[in-house]
């Protein structure tokens, strides 16, 4: 009869955590990287950029949103319970500025 509380060593066949978790974290580094090195123009700057509270900004993107037919790419471009952001000179942002242009009718 054996024993069942004695157990052979064995050399790992694998490397140890610590160099699995360098090699992870260096090939996920340059991805990070590369989706920072975009500006994104949030809606808190445009909103200073328009003179206005964020959260009428928001109000009215939400609404402009809706209506495809004067802001078609605004809609397809803002995904839901996302933040409002956007590539600097892209289509949606001139949109976004213009319906917050129009929205704007605070002196």
């Amino acid at each position: 009869m054996t024993d069942m509380t004695i157990t052979k060593l064995t050399k790992p066949t694998t490397a140890p955590v610590s160099v699995l978790r360098t090699a992870t974290a260096a090939k996920a580094a340059p991805e990070v990287k590369a989706e920072t090195s975009v500006d994104m123009v949030t809606l808190d700057q445009l909103a200073r950029e328009m003179k206005m509270p964020p959260r009428d900004a928001r109000m009215l993107l939400r609404l402009a949103a809706k209506q495809t037919k004067t802001y078609p790419t605004l809609g397809k471009e803002h995904l839901a319970r996302q933040p409002w952001q956007w590539a600097p000179g892209s289509k949606a942002l001139e949109e976004a500025r213009k319906a917050l242009s129009a929205g704007n009718t605070n002196p």
